[in-house]
């Protein structure tokens, strides 16, 4: 297996990496969850698939002959879920990231994958393709709260497929989903103490967010569906940080958690640190710095619109730049949510000084900490950080 990681201080001048990130978007879900608004359909015709991955290709090449030279600081392939695609397609899509972007750095290369997906021969074929880190939706170890999120795997399955992960990847990651209806903190404390000891190097617990548009969403406006209240969900959250700090996890943004720093996702951290990063797929978004202006990148969202604007030179719905001030906040919203924080000059760019205002007034209430020039939320202002943001940033 490759050997870990080495960590990668953050520089202390700009901040940002210099390196661009890929992220691969593939759609296909053999079954939408009722929780999920991200850019998915139900599986396709295998004709269909073929023709996205030449499209994914050929729009990596074109973003590359746009961006120029840079090294390749990472690699991930989310969706939907990808772990369906063909390993032999992310195979040439990564030979041909690092092609496009040559690096003599260790680059990590992700994958999402769902345990009913997640066969060991499908597995260690990603292993095989050069897949070394592996995120495995589990999202609960209870059958029924399995069966209400809408997963067709059961607990036993999504144990069976981490254990296969652990042995065919040097690093794997588990997702859980947590503030479900009547769900209780000593109930949520046992099935995070039981995801710790399944042995992953990195947890990442997300809150049920009820989305418009989603399953569930219809079924909270018709009264079907009542999520924890603000205090149950902050009673859930305190439980998450107990749970695994206890275990020597520690909460590098606010819904990962590594025992390590080389558990750490590379990729994410990137995206946190504002480095640029290009979106290949339909709907995929991306960030790249263009003629020294930060600019963002949609991909567009049908599948079949896609590889039509990637056949015609065109993969992207839209190509807009940010101006300074929108590029700087983006770099606060990302940056507080890590252990990392931001720089002074990002703040200063904003007109922010820690010695007057709201970022004073906020650092003195204990919410924010400033040290060795970076300003980063505290444990206290964590659970509250959107309304540190607001504050901050109106």
């Amino acid at each position: 297996m490759p050997e870990s990681l080495p960590a990668r201080p953050l520089a202390r001048g700009d901040d940002r990496p210099a390196g661009v990130a890929v992220y691969v978007h593939w759609p296909y879900c053999r079954r939408i969850c009722p929780y999920c608004d991200f850019n998915v359909v139900r599986d396709r015709a295998q004709a269909e698939q073929a023709d996205l991955v030449e499209a994914i290709l050929d729009d990596l090449h074109l973003q590359a002959d746009r961006l120029g030279p840079r090294p390749l600081a990472a690699i991930f392939f989310g969706g939907g879920t990808p772990s369906r695609m063909p390993p032999q397609a992310v195979a040439r899509i990564l030979a041909a990231a690092r092609t496009r972007f040559p690096t003599d750095d260790p680059v990590e290369a992700a994958l999402e994958a769902n345990p009913d997906e997640a066969s060991r021969q499908q597995l260690a074929a990603l292993a095989e393709a050069g897949i070394e880190r592996l995120s495995l939706g589990l999202q609960a170890l209870q059958d029924d709260a399995l069966a209400f999120l809408g997963r067709d795997h059961d607990a036993a399955a999504g144990r069976r497929a981490l254990a296969d992960a652990l042995t065919l990847f040097p690093r794997v990651s588990l997702d859980l989903i947590y503030a479900r209806p009547d769900q209780t903190p000593a109930g949520w404390r046992d099935e995070l103490a039981r995801a710790v000891d399944l042995g992953a190097g990195h947890i990442s617990p997300y809150q049920l967010t009820v989305e418009p548009g989603t399953a569930f969403g219809r079924a909270h406006a018709r009264g079907r569906l009542v999520p924890p209240d603000d205090e149950r969900a902050a009673d859930l959250y305190e439980v998450t940080q107990a749970v695994l700090e206890a275990a020597g996890f520690e909460a590098y943004e606010v819904s990962n958690h590594a025992r390590t720093v080389a558990d750490r996702s590379r990729h994410n951290l990137h995206v946190w640190r504002g480095g640029d990063y290009l979106g290949l797929g339909p709907g995929a978004h991306g960030r790249l710095t263009l003629d020294g202006t930060r600019r963002g990148t949609v991909a567009h969202r049908r599948v079949a619109d896609y590889i039509a604007g990637v056949a015609a030179g065109a993969p992207s719905a839209t190509i807009e730049p940010l101006a300074p001030c929108e590029a700087l906040e983006e770099r606060v919203l990302l940056g507080l949510r890590t252990v990392e924080g931001v720089g002074l000059p990002v703040l200063a760019g904003l007109g922010l000084s820690p010695g007057a205002g709201p970022l004073a007034d906020l650092i003195a209430d204990g919410f924010l900490t400033l040290a060795d020039g970076r300003l980063a939320a505290t444990a206290r202002g964590r659970p509250v950080l959107d309304a540190l943001l607001a504050r901050l940033l109106t």
